[in-house]
């Protein structure tokens, strides 16, 4: 690919119609790998892909000080988001935390690591249920008047917990799981109550953690360290029927003359101009095969067979094992 990759607006923040999730850089998927993820790193910023997405708790802030690396050099460059509220504890719980006095400190920790003086995008990665949401954005609001965080984000929020934090401060854009098998970001309400507050929309894992890429057979392909065998649409009934739908994505792909990944990326492109997926990569043959969706044109033809193909609620089997850590909601002020 040697056309730069299109651009897209999340409110007023101008980005790369495709982002980076960085994450599988740091944790979660296999062995890093730091010398080819820096390297991956190069290559989206040839490829015009300049929003790139971190948190904190990626690698306990391994991942943030990855892209430091980087950012000395070429921070003007960089549309950058990074997350907070999540951190991992001794016992591998993760805990949500949004108290007004531990945004500021996150925050201040995150500069520290990235090694900037102001974050674009900054997002409350989870809802905490104990703290109310008002009280959370308002302090994310401070760090705006501050000059510390250009844009505020939220990230897997319910409906009502997007319109009481919009009521707070302009919220740039949300960040939630949206791909042709995980479609519950438009039957819960959420997409819409985003839009109707010009909020932009960030998928992650649009290529359905890489399941809908086709590279996924079967249950033994995950390492002894993937998260991803933990979750129920990766065991058993469920990976089996899931592999129907991917068969039937990879049908239509070869139709068109593109990979299964970049068919389903087009889709989640396609759903608006105010879409931005940021599909994640630790390695620059799968950035580039990614980068490849931006050219792809979907006819409405092809969109009225994708929607037949995975209608939402076609996959089997939950996101989580743990069906709250999604669409939190927070108690009333």
């Amino acid at each position: 690919m040697t056309t730069p990759i299109s651009r897209r607006r999340l409110g007023d923040l101008d980005v790369s119609a495709q982002g980076l999730g960085c994450m599988g850089m740091s944790q979660s998927y296999g062995t890093a790998d730091r010398d080819e993820s820096l390297a991956t790193l190069d290559r989206a910023l040839e490829l015009g892909i300049t929003f790139w997405d971190t948190s904190d708790v990626y690698g306990d802030g391994h991942n943030e000080e990855l892209l430091a690396e980087r950012l000395r050099t070429r921070r003007d460059d960089v549309q950058l988001a990074t997350k907070f509220s999540i951190s991992r504890q001794p016992d591998g719980v993760m805990a949500i935390d949004g108290r007004p006095e531990n945004v500021r400190a996150r925050c201040e920790a995150s500069l520290r690591r990235l090694g900037v003086d102001t974050i674009d995008l900054y997002y409350q990665h989870r809802v905490d249920r104990q703290v109310p949401i008002e009280d959370t954005v308002g302090a994310m609001a401070e760090l705006v008047q501050a000059g510390k965080v250009r844009h505020l984000g939220l990230s897997e929020a319910s409906a009502d917990s997007v319109r009481r934090a919009a009521a707070v401060h302009p919220i740039t854009a949300l960040q939630s799981e949206w791909s042709l098998w995980t479609r519950d970001l438009e039957s819960s309400g959420v997409l819409a109550v985003a839009r109707e507050h010009g909020i932009g929309i960030v998928p992650f894992s649009p290529l359905g953690r890489g399941f809908l890429t086709g590279a996924i057979t079967s249950p033994a392909d995950f390492g002894d360290d993937d998260f991803r065998k933990g979750m129920p649409r990766f065991q058993g009934e469920a990976f089996d029927a899931n592999l129907r739908l991917v068969d039937a994505v990879r049908a239509l792909a070869t139709e068109k003359g593109v990979t299964a990944g970049q068919l389903a990326l087009a889709w989640v492109s396609a759903q608006g101009e105010d879409v931005v997926p940021i599909p994640g990569t630790k390695r620059r043959s799968y950035l580039e095969e990614n980068a490849g969706a931006d050219a792809v044109e979907l006819t409405a033809d092809d969109l009225a067979r994708l929607e037949q193909i995975a209608p939402p609620g076609a996959a089997e089997g939950g996101r989580y094992a743990d069906a709250g850590y999604a669409y939190g909601d927070s108690p009333a002020r």
